[in-house]
């Protein structure tokens, strides 16, 4: 009985991969897109600065002025935007958006310097607060440095502050947001593969034929899931090889963990894809449905914004969001090398909330097809 139970869960799924891959666009959506958003995704999201345009205005004209300048655009952080020896220029730029910071350095700056009491001025265009946050980090080290450097400010601080960065010390952001692009890829393709799956064997009419067959409503689901599971996880070995290869993404963990954690994750996803599939009619009403799932749990996920900084209600909210506890497990196991002792409650989170979805998937589904 169990042999022939296996046999008939087999054809299901093997039919399952040839729906997949006898369409050469649905193909290469598979297998070519995840590589393409992942090279996309690592290169456009970077939160890092890098050559903003700066506008200087120099009323000092001199060497100590100019050293000043020089050792900003050195810094590789800031590039010329212009220069000129007028303040409303400085205003034009920032409003014309020619520049992102401006630089004044009055009249006095050298004198004012071997004095100790020199100042300038650094303005900033908040249109992206982060950048503008950023830059001006970067920018205020660099004048202080300058000033220490050239004895405007006092040789010996009165506190030293040493700084060290633990799992992250370049602080690249490619390095925390590489990793967590799986999560996002993975769901967005098992969520709609699930869900379009389904509801066109409602649309040709044959998901009836299948319910006749010998196969139990269970082996029909277990034979839809299983297909999309398989290339989750395919996707998920590719993505990390780019991430590894590619980008060069530090590993510090173990590979198994994070295998475990897809194959939970999963389970998760592929729930809310079979849920959808049985509140859609159509293939596009199963579309629109199912990107009207990604986008809040993408953005309640900490993917782009931390949780922390969410309100208090939204933070619980995340709870109950399968990509946050994914994500936390992901970069953990990239950067810090975690174990299993350090993520058992995102590790249950995850069990727990694809043991929920896909129970009640499975029942609404028993409900629809009869």
């Amino acid at each position: 009985m169990i042999p022939a139970r296996l046999d008939r869960l087999g054809e299901v799924v093997h039919k399952e991969l040839l729906q997949v891959f006898r369409d050469p666009r649905l193909t290469r959506m598979v297998i070519l897109a995840p590589v393409f958003q992942l090279l996309a995704f690592g290169y456009v999201v970077s939160t890092d600065v890098r050559r903003v345009p700066t506008f200087v205005v120099d009323q000092d004209h001199t060497q100590a002025s100019r050293d000043l300048t020089r050792t900003l655009f050195a810094s590789g952080y800031f590039r010329p935007a212009g220069d000129s020896d007028r303040p409303q220029d400085l205003v034009a730029a920032l409003d014309h958006g020619r520049a992102v910071v401006g630089l004044h350095v009055p009249r006095g700056f050298a004198r004012d310097l071997a004095q100790a009491r020199a100042r300038v001025q650094l303005l900033f265009d908040g249109t992206n607060s982060n950048t503008a946050t950023v830059a001006s980090g970067y920018a205020g080290r660099i004048v202080q440095a300058y000033a220490l450097a050239r004895g405007g400010l006092a040789r010996t601080p009165p506190l030293e502050l040493r700084e060290r960065a633990w799992f992250n010390p370049a602080l690249k952001s490619r390095d925390y947001n590489v990793p967590a692009v799986m999560g996002a890829i993975m769901l967005i393709l098992s969520l709609l593969l699930t869900s379009l799956a389904v509801v066109r064997e409602r649309e040709l009419g044959t998901l009836e034929q299948l319910m006749v067959s010998p196969l139990s409503p269970a082996e029909l689901i277990i034979g839809k899931t299983v297909p999309f599971a398989i290339i989750g996880l395919v996707d998920l070995v590719l993505i990390s090889a780019v991430a590894l290869l590619w980008f060069r993404v530090p590993f510090q963990g173990s590979f198994l963990l994070l295998l475990l954690a897809g194959v939970l994750y999963l389970f998760s996803t592929l729930g809310l894809g079979l849920l959808i599939s049985t509140i859609s009619n159509t293939q596009q009403e199963a579309v629109m449905t199912s990107f009207l799932f990604i986008m809040p749990l993408i953005l309640l996920s900490g993917f782009m914004f931390p949780v922390s900084s969410m309100p208090v209600t939204f933070q619980w909210l995340t709870l109950l969001n399968p990509l946050r506890h994914f994500l936390e497990i992901v970069r953990a196991v990239f950067l810090k090398g975690a174990g299993l002792d350090a993520l058992w409650p995102q590790f249950l989170a995850l069990l727990g909330m694809g043991a929920c979805l896909l129970g009640f998937a499975t029942t609404r589904f028993h409900k629809t097809v009869h």
